[in-house]
Parts: C-alpha cells; sequence; structure tokens
C-alpha cells in the first residue's frame, strides 16, 4: 500500500479532532491563535484568530489577554486600546447565503451595517461563526487612570481573565 493515502488519511483525522474544539490561547498555528505585531516602541496590534467553535466572547478575552502579557513583558503597566473589532464569519457552507451584520465594533466609536448576497462551497464544516478579533493598544506606565475606560491595568486583566484561558492540550505519547 502506496504511504500517499495513509498520509492523506492521518491529515483528515487530524483535521477532525481538531475541528471539534474551540481553539484554544496558543500563538497562530494552522491559522487560528493570537498574533501581534509591533507598530511603534509602546504601540502593538493584537490578533485573535478563532475557528467556528470559538465563540465572539472567547476571542474578545484572549486579545484583551494577550495585550496584557504583551504590556507586562515590555515592561509597562496598563494598556490603553485605541481602535477594537470583533468580525464574524460564516465558513463555507454550500448554497446560496445572505449574511447581515454589524463589522468593527469600537469602544466608544461607531460600527457598521451591511448585507451580503453569495454562494459558497463546502471544505468542511464546523458550523456557525468563526470570529476574528483585533486591537490597537499603547503600552503605559504607572497607574491607569480611573476615567479612561480605554485603558486597562494589564495585572488586573491576566488575574480576571486567567479562569478563562484555555491552552492546548498536552501529547505526552
Amino acid at each position: 500500500m502506496s504511504r500517499l493515502p495513509l498520509v492523506f488519511l492521518l491529515c483528515a483525522a487530524l483535521g477532525a479532532a481538531c475541528a471539534g474544539r474551540a481553539t484554544p490561547y496558543q500563538p497562530v498555528t494552522n491559522g487560528y491563535g493570537y498574533s501581534e505585531q509591533r507598530l511603534e516602541q509602546d504601540r502593538y496590534r493584537v490578533s485573535f484568530f478563532g475557528n467556528a467553535r470559538t465563540d465572539a466572547e472567547t476571542v474578545t478575552n484572549y486579545v484583551l489577554y494577550r495585550a496584557a502579557e504583551i504590556t507586562l513583558d515590555q515592561g509597562y503597566d496598563y494598556f490603553v486600546v485605541i481602535d477594537r473589532s470583533t468580525q464574524g464569519q460564516q465558513p463555507a457552507g454550500g448554497g446560496p447565503s445572505v449574511g447581515v451584520g454589524l463589522g468593527a465594533f469600537r469602544f466608544g466609536g461607531s460600527g457598521g451595517f451591511g448585507i451580503s448576497i453569495g454562494t459558497t462551497t463546502s471544505v468542511g464544516g464546523g458550523g456557525g461563526d468563526a470570529y476574528r478579533g483585533t486591537a490597537d493598544i499603547l503600552l503605559r506606565k504607572g497607574d491607569k487612570p480611573a476615567d479612561d475606560v480605554q485603558a486597562f491595568d494589564a495585572r488586573a486583566v491576566k488575574a480576571n481573565l486567567q479562569d478563562r484561558i484555555v491552552r492546548p492540550r498536552l501529547n505526552l505519547r
């Protein structure tokens, strides 16, 4: 028997196993997880890409948690969210589709409204929306300003979200 079908079956089984769980808190792996980009000395763009099993609240929490980690790792105390969005995208399911939704949510800002009609082709399933969250943050030292609702104490964010962070399972075989 050729090894090619065996490799294909193993890849398909791995993909099916991963599709059954929400994306864990991890660096981007196979298109899902967190990433960051340093924009300036004290400014970062933080993103989290969740699969179809990862809800919007989890994506938002993971973005904030990663922002807190970056803040503390860089020697700062708090971060200010300059721009933030969480966007949902329906995975491919086959057939015509119609979508109505709000896009580009921002704290204290505005959003958008749109309608789309299209056709999709199924390449795998998971059901539900796949979410992507992004935040542009400024890192700051000292005490967080009490009157700035966009400012987050990094230590408090980590402490308060720690119990909601699901890390990847380790294979100890």
